[in-house]
């Protein structure tokens, strides 16, 4: 049992040891008295402590299983396995039909990734107990460990019919469903779930979300309001009812549920930045960018809020402005290829082109491997002479697009102004071999190469040849 501040007798147990500490006057607690003290230190963390009470435990009860066990959990917690395992084989030989045995057993293995063996001992611990939901949640646990979805949720579902409040297992179920991309067989469960616990906030709000990740806004709606009535004062229900009327359009109504929830708690920079968004949608630009502030206020080192800022100077052309906050939210999160391209375009519009061209080469560095990517980074180093960067920007670009036009007609500029005619000549051909409309590339980014009486040339024999 653990120990708890309103019961005097246990309140009582706890000073007189802590003053045994101090004093280091021998007091006399029985075996339960240790327990409990146990059970509070380290429910508090306090490690130390829990294993002095562990010690002079068994100095006054020798023979106590129970202590013996909390010194188990804690050699485990302190990863001396070794020590653990030869003491409860010791404990198992003393009594063979002790649960806490095997799950301190099961423990071991699961810390030492045996995920199967732990499932085997948790399974033969079953038999000898009546506590059974507290095995079934362990055994899920366990599958989840092995990424075994479907038996994981086969035990958390043994856990909730046990008892129908036990919200963790109805999480993990859901949890196991998403995973498995089950989105209207988690409707379907949850639907009969309800039909027995029709009140069920947690299990309404999950429905919901199961709706909503369906496209069916309609129905999640209904879900999140039934959330709401089982329980008025559920924030989650009202933020997520918000997102739905964003779906819908309507966003003075999403303004109110969102305005709400922080009537019931501290605002929260979710909250915020949602109303924001609806500000905009709704073309009231001085309130979205009031709440946008108050969303970075609220939580500084909110990525999402930072960009939203950003994305709102920049449709406003304000580039200044976006290219202040979008160094904001990278500095944030410095591995967001969203980010490092934004910031790139934003350079780009102001003619940095040195900067613009960092910021692709990031989002590339980063995955971004889109078509647009790699030319536009080309395009920058092209603006700053860095002729030979373009180059192998594109080469590489080549790997993951081969036969591009848009490539083959800007290698065939950067190699003609090097002067490297035969490479230019080359790439020039196989860029009017796969679409000759292209060629409005080296007409504005290579005009003087246009006009190369060798390049008119080959444009004339490729027509010739086409008619």
């Amino acid at each position: 049992m653990e120990f708890s501040h309103e019961d005097e007798n246990e309140n009582f147990s706890l000073t007189r040891f802590e003053s045994m500490l101090k004093t280091n006057n021998v007091l006399f607690f029985d075996s339960t008295e240790f327990e409990n003290i146990i059970h509070h230190y380290l429910n508090s963390g306090k490690i130390a402590l829990a294993k002095k009470a562990i010690k002079l435990g068994l100095e006054q009860h020798p023979g106590c299983i129970n202590l013996m066990l909390f010194k188990v959990e804690i050699y485990v917690f302190e990863d001396k396995l070794d020590k653990a395992e030869v003491l409860l084989d010791e404990l198992f030989h003393i009594d063979p039909f002790n649960e806490e045995i095997f799950i301190q057993k099961a423990n071991i293995y699961s810390k030492k990734d045996l995920h199967i063996e732990a499932i085997e001992v948790l399974l033969k611990a079953l038999d000898l107990t009546e506590d059974v939901a507290d095995l079934y949640s362990l055994i899920g646990m366990e599958y989840l460990f092995l990424d075994q979805f479907e038996d994981a949720k086969t035990y958390f579902m043994k856990c909730l019919e046990v008892d129908n409040q036990d919200y963790s297992s109805l999480y993990n179920i859901i949890y196991c469903f998403d995973f498995l991309d089950q989105n209207v067989e988690a409707i379907e469960y949850l639907n009969v779930f309800l039909d027995k616990n029709p009140y069920c906030e947690v299990a309404w709000h999950q429905l919901g979300k199961q709706y909503f990740a369906l496209k069916e806004y309609e129905k999640a709606l209904s879900s999140f309001e039934f959330a709401i009535i089982s329980d008025d004062q559920f924030i989650g229900a009202y933020l997520e009812k918000g997102k739905v009327l964003e779906k819908l359009g309507l966003y003075n109504e999403a303004i109110e549920h969102y305005s709400f929830t922080m009537t019931l708690e501290e605002p929260t920079s979710f909250a915020l930045l949602r109303i924001g968004h609806c500000h905009e949608k709704l073309g009231a630009d001085d309130l979205a960018v009031q709440y946008y502030y108050k969303t970075v206020h609220e939580d500084p080192l909110l990525d999402k809020g930072w960009i939203s800022i950003t994305n709102f100077y920049n449709k406003k052309q304000n580039y200044q402005k976006a290219l202040y906050y979008i160094n904001k939210a990278i500095n944030i999160d410095s591995e967001n290829v969203v980010y490092w391209k934004l910031y790139a375009q934003i350079n780009q519009r102001l003619k940095f082109y040195e900067e613009a061209s960092h910021g692709f080469k990031k989002a590339l560095e980063y995955g971004n491997y889109e078509l647009e990517t790699w030319l536009a980074r080309a395009d920058v180093l092209l603006k700053i002479g860095e002729f030979e960067g373009a180059i192998n920007n594109l080469i590489q670009a080549g790997e993951f697009y081969p036969e591009n036009a848009e490539i083959e007609f800007r290698l065939s500029g950067l190699y003609y102004t090097i002067n490297r005619s035969n490479e230019g000549q080359y790439h020039l051909k196989n860029g009017l071999n796969l679409d000759q409309e292209f060629k409005i590339i080296l007409e504005e980014l290579f005009p003087k190469i246009i006009n190369k009486p060798s390049v008119k040339q080959i444009f004339a024999d490729h027509y010739r040849a086409s008619n």
